[in-house]
């Protein structure tokens, strides 16, 4: 037997399903693929303001278009790749991401004007729907359960670095260089990714488990997890909570940057609340095999409910100020954060015969979901922080009501047989 520090021992089988690579190399290629969607995003955020005047984008909300466009094209792509990635294997499609992924930013780069933009950070997120749904499926190939959810949570508290330093690294971009200098280095954080991935990364998809591509597939594989309770109810519980997060991230330059006055400071103010779901999501690796992923994920959402109420009520009642909204931003991103891994495993846990397949069109439906609930609670923001303070209360309460629903009203309990339709 191998040890890992995810917490017990790793099999050899399971050791030997991604070598050359030992588990923590393993978790860091995973955490490279998701946090490539981040630097995507979250590096934008201070530029916002640069490439809405370059482009003379004159309502301030539209803006936020140049986040939201890059996770739609990232929520549609992911529905073609999950199928190609169980017919052709994994590598293929990981390195083929990241040449779309490349381009797309090199593209943005280049364009004259905002639609062009928009049109290429669309392709841009196309590419990097292989890197959620393919490296998910990747893991799954590797391993299941809790042991899953450990690799997965690992591999979260990793990304998350990048969510803290992202939008530091654009500040500083913005002010000593112009703003396409950011889509570069998107560029070049794909190209570093994909030469690790083609040198080291084996193909985990085992011969026996491809599967040939037809209509009837897709439709037979798509029933399959629109009608398990368990695989359908927590993907809709994750996309849900991911729309609260989507709803602070698509307005955080407004609320931080000019409701609270931070001006090009406001990358500190949301490294810190990001820094709360790193810390949460090794919490998460930590007890998960202890105290299970639905007691973690359900505790986290009720907490969420309760907060996202303790937040409204100041709000309505006259404003809250800087000092107090941080507390409440930090604690409510560290319970989005020990839902992240718990959710995703908890809907792919039955689904391992068609990992690809099922990481494809529960992805797009996580990302569909939680585009538009963080969408249209961010395209509200009118100077205050009433918008946000609604969106909280009502993913809070939509959460635990699919929770409710999905586990037959009883919560907080593990079971080893996941409930049937």
């Amino acid at each position: 037997m191998a040890s890992s520090r995810a917490g017990g021992p790793v099999s050899t089988s399971e050791v030997s399903s991604h070598r050359p690579m030992g588990f923590a190399e393993f978790v860091a290629i995973v955490a490279s693929f998701i946090a490539l969607n981040a630097f995507a995003i979250d590096m934008m955020l201070p530029a916002l303001p640069e490439i809405g005047r370059a482009m003379n984008v004159v309502r301030e909300n539209d803006r936020q278009a140049v986040l939201t466009v890059f996770l739609i094209g990232f929520g549609i792509g992911q529905l073609a790749v999950g199928p190609l990635a169980d017919r052709l294997g994994r590598k293929p499609l990981l390195l083929g991401g990241l040449v779309i992924y490349v381009g797309g930013a090199l593209l943005c780069a280049l364009a004259p004007d905002f639609t062009t933009l928009l049109a290429a950070r669309l392709v841009s997120g196309l590419g990097a729907a292989s890197s959620r749904v393919v490296i998910v499926a990747v893991v799954r190939d590797c391993y299941d359960g809790r042991r899953m959810a450990s690799v997965m949570s690992f591999a979260m508290m990793i990304f998350i670095a990048v969510p803290v330093l992202a939008p530091s690294i654009g500040q500083i971009v913005v002010l000593l260089w112009p703003w396409q200098v950011i889509f570069l280095l998107f560029a070049v954080a794909g190209l570093v990714v994909m030469a690790w991935c083609a040198l080291r990364l084996p193909e985990t998809l085992r011969p026996a488990h491809r599967r040939r591509i037809g209509a009837g597939d897709l439709a037979a594989a798509f029933k399959a997890l629109v009608t398990h309770r368990q695989t359908l109810g927590y993907t809709l519980a994750g996309g849900i909570m991911q729309g609260g997060l989507y709803a602070f991230l698509f307005s955080a330059q407004q609320v931080l940057g000019e409701y609270y006055r931070l001006g090009p400071y406001f990358p500190l103010a949301f490294a810190a609340a990001a820094l709360t779901i790193s810390l949460s999501s090794f919490l998460n690796a930590r007890l998960v095999g202890r105290l299970g992923m639905r007691v973690i994920s359900h505790g986290a959402s009720a907490a969420f409910l309760a907060l996202g109420l303790a937040f409204g009520v100041p709000v309505l009642l006259g404003g809250l100020g800087f000092a107090p909204f941080m507390v409440i931003l930090a604690a409510i991103t560290f319970l989005i954060g020990l839902t992240f891994a718990n959710f995703n495993a908890l809907a792919m846990e039955p689904q391992g015969r068609i990992a690809g397949t099922a990481s494809s069109f529960l992805g797009a439906i996580t990302t569909v979901v939680a585009v538009v609930i963080g969408g249209a609670v961010a395209n509200a923001y009118d100077g205050s922080l009433r918008p946000l303070a609604f969106g909280y209360i009502g993913v809070g309460v939509a959460v635990l009501a699919v929770l409710l629903i999905t586990e037959h009203g009883r919560l907080f309990r593990e079971h080893h047989r996941p409930p049937a339709l």
